[in-house]
């Protein structure tokens, strides 16, 4: 593991990660600027024998222009990042063959549903395990996020995916893992005395690995499509 961020395993990641050093940047410059203005003015207006204090005005333009220049700021950071947002979290941008996954997040437990051979979520076929989440490399997901009981956060570092989960509503999220490997997901939200706990593991594997799990869950695939939004009971 990198000692800033893990290593990136999504399609999104780096992007993700450009948008963070934009804001690190600008923020960075602004506090360094702002701090720096304290200190001389701790300095130049400092207490001083024979100096009297004096009354000063607020000025309508300074206070314009200190307002102004964050306001652009943000507004340029939101249209920014806008088409990246929309890439990941609007449903009318998902590629059309995004395999579905259900997840529901409950207290201390990542629930996760999977179409079955027809291919379809919500169907008699689904398929669920609990802690464990199995993806194929390289493949289109659309995950289904609901929450049973409390706010909780679906988080995975390494895909630079962080949504809330909320009782009451269905949120939709975009990956696509593109490293092979074993990842962590963590809530990212205080849910209750165990939130600690709460995590499960991430597998990204080839097909044929894919295939050869739900093999041995004794769950058949029916072709290398369908087989992504497959899953077994109990899998670890």
């Amino acid at each position: 593991m990198h000692w800033w961020f893990p290593s990136n395993a999504s399609s999104v990641g780096g992007q993700v990660d450009s948008l963070f050093y934009v804001i690190l940047y600008i923020t960075g410059a602004v506090f360094v600027l702002v701090e720096a203005a304290l200190l001389i003015f701790l300095v130049r207006y400092r207490r001083r024998e024979g100096r009297k204090a004096e009354y000063i005005e607020g000025s309508t333009k300074a206070e314009i222009i200190w307002t102004a220049i964050p306001a652009v700021i943000l507004v340029s950071l939101a249209l920014f990042s806008q088409p990246l947002w929309s890439k990941i979290k609007d449903a009318d941008r998902f590629p059309p063959n995004a395999a579905r996954i259900g997840v529901e997040a409950k207290q201390f437990e990542w629930h996760f549903t999977y179409p079955g051979p027809d291919g379809k979520l919500g169907t008699d076929d689904d398929f669920m395990n609990i802690d464990s989440l199995h993806l194929v490399l390289n493949r289109d997901y659309v995950i289904e996020l609901t929450s049973r009981d409390v706010v909780h956060d679906f988080f995975i570092p390494a895909f630079r995916i962080k949504q809330d989960a909320v009782p009451g509503m269905k949120i939709l999220v975009w990956i696509r893992p593109t490293v092979a490997g074993t990842y962590e997901l963590a809530c990212a939200e205080l849910c209750g005395l165990g939130h600690y706990r709460m995590r499960a593991v991430v597998y990204v594997e080839t097909q044929q690995d894919f295939d050869a799990w739900l093999k041995s869950e004794g769950i058949a695939a029916s072709s290398p499509t369908d087989s992504t939004a497959q899953a077994g009971k109990g899998a670890s």
